[in-house]
């Protein structure tokens, strides 16, 4: 390793050693993972120092998919799994089509399951990776890196700005390479790991945090809840359709019969069962009253009320 790199590394927030693990090679069991749950409380607090830059991220990724553009994560290693993780989670969640929200990862697939460490180091491959997709100004892009200087992320951050697109860098080292790249930069500091340089740990859950944020806070404002309920989950297994069930009972006070029977009508969708049950209305006046508020069912709610021969 050359002086400039071990230089470099040393100046990484993310890099540095924890004067409070030193000796955790001692500790037993109990101790280790009461270790790691005292260093894990300050990840909250981390990330609540950047929540105005959050929100500002969400905003721009409801403009964009309100517009038919796309949320785009892209990172290397475990940066790049959270982001795929993230992404393949929405259209069973949210029912919206798996292109919306799309996550990318040095090395492709097999670096999900696999080491593909050395993808990282190619910034052109970044690059390539988003013209593959064919990026443009109509989408978001988030670059996820904790070290913020990730050559494949940098590239592809690069390439997103040259065609217009929004972008933000997720890190956990503050004034990076890559936030000077982007147009907002999000950067919880949650200060040295465990395991010097295991960034997987605190770095990983300050990461998944956030990217819970910006997909969740996105979907709520797009009218994918109804409150808290998930009201645009796909019934895709036994568990989820149970729990639609579940969740036209309580909301309504229908039986479980006349639920099966919404849902049928409803062809399966939840947010549709849910206004037949509650306003009488037809599937067909339903659907078309859900459409006229883009999907929104408290104001579909509301409007039927209005005029119950919508």
């Amino acid at each position: 390793m050359s002086a400039t790199i071990t230089s470099d590394l040393e100046t990484l927030v993310s890099e540095a050693r924890n004067p409070r693990t030193e000796q955790i090679d001692l500790m037993s069991s109990a101790q280790i993972i009461a270790c790691m749950n005292e260093e894990d409380r300050g990840v909250a607090d981390a990330v609540a120092t950047e929540l105005p830059a959050i929100a500002e991220v969400v905003d721009r990724i409801v403009d964009a998919l309100n517009e038919g553009g796309r949320l785009i994560y892209i990172g290397a290693g475990t940066s790049g799994r959270l982001g795929v993780l993230d992404a393949s989670e929405c259209p069973p969640t949210f029912s919206v089509p798996p292109e919306m929200v799309v996550g990318l990862i040095a090395g492709g697939d097999r670096a999900l399951r696999h080491s593909v460490e050395a993808a990282e180091d190619d910034e052109t491959r970044g690059a390539a990776d988003l013209e593959a997709i064919a990026v443009s100004a109509a989408d978001v892009v988030v670059g996820i890196a904790v070290s913020g200087r990730t050559p494949y992320v940098m590239g592809a951050l690069r390439h997103a700005r040259g065609v217009g697109a929004a972008t933000a860098a997720l890190t956990c080292n503050p004034g990076s390479p890559l936030s000077a790249l982007a147009d907002t930069a999000i950067s919880p500091v949650v200060g040295p790991e465990v395991v010097t340089g295991s960034t997987r740990l605190k770095s990983g859950t300050a990461q998944k945090m956030v990217l819970n944020m910006l997909s969740t806070a996105s979907m709520i404002r797009r009218g994918k809840t109804w409150g808290n309920r998930m009201v645009d989950v796909t019934i895709s297994n036994q568990k989820l359709a149970e729990r639609a069930l579940s969740m036209l009972v309580e909301a309504t006070g229908c039986s479980p019969a006349e639920a099966r029977a919404a849902l049928e009508q409803g062809g399966g969708s939840v947010k549709l069962a849910l206004l037949m049950q509650m306003t009488g209305l037809d599937a067909e006046t339903a659907r078309a009253t859900l459409e006229a508020e883009g999907g929104f069912l408290r104001k579909a709610i509301e409007r039927a009320g209005q005029n119950p021969a919508v």
